[in-house]
């Protein structure tokens, strides 16, 4: 004999399956770019050669827009508090933890659990 909510605890993986592979995507994606952005940076700073900064400034700007984007659709469908969301949001801005946090992120929607 099965309960509604076991119904629905078989269903939620398939319901997010698209948004989290949306994310984690992004996630990847994101985290490249920051990581490619670091070393604009210090080409821009340490050689003084400013054009490729100001041309892969804005590439990586739509890349975290995505990121944004495919964060929040994944948090309205996986329930997420206001603290894991926002939490996820700012973990693109920093190098490294946008590839931490989509492991995290991935372990945690697929058992059905919020992220923090």
């Amino acid at each position: 004999m099965t309960t509604s909510t076991d119904g629905a605890a078989q269903t939620r993986p398939a319901r997010l399956n698209g948004a989290l592979v949306r994310f984690r995507t992004t996630a990847w994606v994101t985290g490249v770019g920051l990581l490619v952005l670091c070393a604009t940076m210090v080409i821009e700073y340490g050689f003084g050669n400013a054009t490729p900064a100001a041309v892969y400034s804005p590439i990586h700007g739509v890349l975290y827009m995505l990121y944004l984007a495919c964060s929040i659709d994944l948090a309205i469908k996986a329930r997420w508090s206001i603290k894991s969301t926002i939490l996820v949001l700012l973990a693109g801005c920093v190098p490294f933890v946008s590839f931490v946090v989509e492991r995290r992120v991935t372990h945690r929607v697929q058992a059905g659990k919020d992220i923090f």
